[in-house]
């Protein structure tokens, strides 16, 4: 009987490389060990807190965080002064200015930043010029906003006393100090600062439409408010979501750009629920309420968005 012996000889394309692996598992691990300290400072810094504020609201907490849970007694608290307080609370009044701006901001910004973009879109002269100039108060800081139209506004330095100077002396608008329009002049800032960019957002939705679509319609004898109520608006329904997204996040964390107008308002009289959370743990040392009514506006915009994420990413129909 004999025996064969087949030896096998490893090859490169056969045997193992070792140092080859390596390296391919060190090419392949090192986008995630650069983005593991990113991705770790978020778990804890933004996740992590949020979780935290949410405990902190079903406390006692005052200065100092209590670690003793007490149910739900912030949120019933809040729910009393929305409902139950008489006179008004500076909750109650937080939650109607709320309603005010943010419906107003987010309907004007719409409007305004369409027609704009509207106008622009007509291939006018000057556009190069004229779309940075609507771009630009986006470029700044709420607190420069706030700073720059509370010197505007203010009855004894800016437009009225102007007018006055003019020999206008009928003119009055002290709507900065008047505690019942207030709120209306955030609007205004926060219109003038934000519809630029919605603006942009528009021209670039209307840019992106296919203009054999258009002038089928022309041809087919629309007129050009058909075209554009029939055809484009509809046409840019991503577009006014997104920014209704955008808005009415910036709408419900205003909090610097009302501080550096108003000042918070004669009496408290310009609150937006931020203003009303800082006051109240930071300054009135009532922690619980006042991450009570954070958690409150993280829901309200959590209810905002997961829609919207859900409508943009879910499967389409085949």
């Amino acid at each position: 009987m004999t025996t064969v012996t087949t030896q096998i000889k490893l090859t490169p394309e056969h045997g193992a490389r070792p140092g080859v692996s390596m390296r391919s598992r060190l090419q392949d691990a090192l986008p995630k060990i650069v983005l593991a300290p990113s991705f770790a400072i978020t778990i804890v810094f933004v996740y992590g807190f949020i979780l935290w504020t949410v405990y902190l609201s079903f406390t006692n907490s005052k200065t100092f965080p209590s670690y003793a849970l007490t149910g739900p007694r912030a949120y019933q608290r809040l729910w009393r002064w929305t409902f139950e307080s008489d006179p008004p609370s500076s909750w109650y009044t937080s939650i109607i200015n709320m309603g005010i701006f943010g419906f107003l901001y987010i309907f004007i910004c719409l409007a305004l930043g369409l027609f704009l973009a509207i106008l622009l879109d007509q291939k006018i002269r000057g556009e190069g010029v004229l779309r940075p100039i609507y771009l630009y108060p986006m470029a700044l800081s709420f607190i420069v906003t706030g700073v720059a139209w509370k010197w505007f506004l203010d009855p004894g330095l800016g437009l009225e006393q102007t007018l006055h100077q003019w020999g206008w002396t009928s003119f009055h608008f002290d709507w900065i100090k008047n505690k019942d329009f207030v709120i209306y002049t955030v609007v205004i800032a926060g219109v003038w600062q934000a519809s630029g960019f919605i603006m942009a957002m528009f021209l670039a939705g209307l840019r992106g439409i296919d203009g054999e679509i258009m002038k089928a319609a022309q041809i087919d004898g629309a007129t050009t408010f058909q075209l554009y109520r029939r055809i484009v608006i509809p046409l840019l329904r991503p577009v006014f979501l997104s920014a209704f997204i955008v808005l009415a996040h910036l709408a419900i964390k205003s909090y610097d750009l009302v501080v550096a107008l108003t000042s918070g308002g004669p009496g408290g009289s310009a609150w937006l629920p931020s203003n009303f959370m800082y006051e109240y743990t930071f300054k009135r040392n009532e922690m619980a309420v006042g991450s009570a009514s954070a958690v409150i506006m993280l829901m309200t915009i959590t209810a905002i968005i997961v829609p919207y994420l859900y409508s943009e990413l879910r499967e389409k129909p085949r």
